[in-house]
């Protein structure tokens, strides 16, 4: 049966390893898996190779003082690839870190599988001309992704989006009311910092100011912060001075009951954009990187929008207040607005779905899809091996 070698750089990717393992198993039983991974993949039956916090890095500034760990750990990820011989080697997302695997596994003549297509097309699309030879099989999540990789001339396979299958619009309001003490009708803010240590810092002052004007003016709302594991530790120091103490949940059953009692949120973009989208929660999309960061990105960013569900719906459904509108002020003046208004939060709601269609694949769920393509190379690879 195939050893898959699978390399997650960050949560996200930790989820949708995890979500992956499990259609592969599904579709093929005896598989077996090696690599890098966070708990949800150790869930499937991965024992990582070293923590997944080692690579969860970001930002051109915030990536230069772990240069030295994250070099020994590319060695060591190549030296494991080169002595367990695995059938495919699988990377999914976190570029910076997962090209570098696929570029020296070429020697390896592993076949290759990069899933979750890099974002190119937003920014720093001459990158493009790199990507030649990098994978045997690129993954995309999003629908627009395959024609934009053709007109490179490389070729790319829609898998659809796997935050349909997250459950993250099941979650049960009342239960979450009921578990953490809130009253009937209370209302529940959600903040979502970023799944990243490099990241969450440059959010969580920000969202502690916007709490203590929220405060005097709804003083009964109740912050949740959904945040993964491997953050939760910088969340709870930094949320230990807040005027207004916030609710912290790591697991992901409560995390969607929160989605499910809330009135708004207040999220980094990325992924948890459309996971509120699919709860049906009134958002604004906040961000803020190191400020050299943000200038060098400005120049390079070439969408209109930086919130996915912006970006599928090809118009601002949502408000993105970012770096220098990334303010207590405007925060807490939008996150009213989102409380109280509700012809403006039944026009997000209204938006949600169609954006949320654009991301189903051609049959069964993503996972079960991107399971079959990487299957197909192993089995291809199979059928033209010199032992076969």
């Amino acid at each position: 049966m195939p050893l898959i070698y699978l390399v997650a750089g960050e949560a996200s990717g930790d989820v949708l390893g995890a979500r992956l393992m499990a259609a592969i198993h599904a579709q093929r039983p005896g598989a077996e898996f090696a690599g890098i991974g966070g708990p949800r993949m150790t869930e499937q039956g991965l024992t990582s190779l070293y923590p997944l916090a080692d690579l969860a890095v970001m930002g051109i500034i915030e990536v230069l003082p772990r240069v030295r760990v994250l070099r020994r750990r590319l060695r060591e990820t190549l030296a494991d690839i080169a002595r367990l011989k695995p059938d495919v080697i699988v990377t999914i997302d976190s570029p910076g870190f997962t090209h570098r695997i696929l570029a020296d596994a070429a020697k390896l003549g592993v076949p290759r599988v990069h899933y979750v297509a890099p974002q190119v097309w937003a920014w720093r699309a001459h990158r493009v001309r790199h990507y030649p030879g990098l994978w045997d099989k690129l993954l995309c999540l999003l629908p627009f992704e395959p024609a934009w990789f053709a007109q490179h001339n490389l070729s790319a396979t829609f898998v659809g989006h796997p935050v349909l299958e997250s459950g993250a619009g099941q979650g049960d309001g009342a239960r979450f009311r009921q578990t953490h003490g809130l009253v009937p009708g209370q209302p529940v803010l959600i903040l979502m910092p970023g799944s990243r240590r490099s990241e969450a810092p440059r959010l969580l002052p920000v969202f502690g100011e916007t709490l203590r004007r929220l405060a005097l003016r709804e003083p009964a709302l109740r912050p949740v912060l959904p945040v993964s594991p491997a953050v939760a530790d910088v969340v709870r120091r930094a949320a230990a001075t807040w005027p207004v103490q916030p609710l912290i949940v790591t697991e992901l059953a409560d995390k969607h009951d929160a989605y499910a009692a809330a009135g708004a949120a207040l999220t980094k973009s990325g992924t948890s954009t459309l996971e509120l989208a699919l709860a049906g929660v009134p958002m604004a999309v906040t961000y803020r990187v190191n400020p050299l960061s943000a200038i060098m990105a400005r120049h390079m960013i070439r969408v209109p929008y930086v919130a996915m569900v912006n970006l599928l719906a090809g118009r601002a459904v949502v408000p993105e207040l970012l770096q220098q509108d990334c303010t207590a002020e405007t925060l807490s003046r939008t996150t009213l607005n989102l409380l109280r208004d509700t012809e403006t939060a039944a026009a997000q709601r209204h938006a949600f779905p169609s954006i949320l269609d654009s991301l189903r694949p051609p049959k069964g769920t993503p996972s079960e899809a991107a399971a079959r393509e990487v299957l197909q190379v192993v089995d291809q690879a199979r059928r033209h091996s010199p032992a076969a």
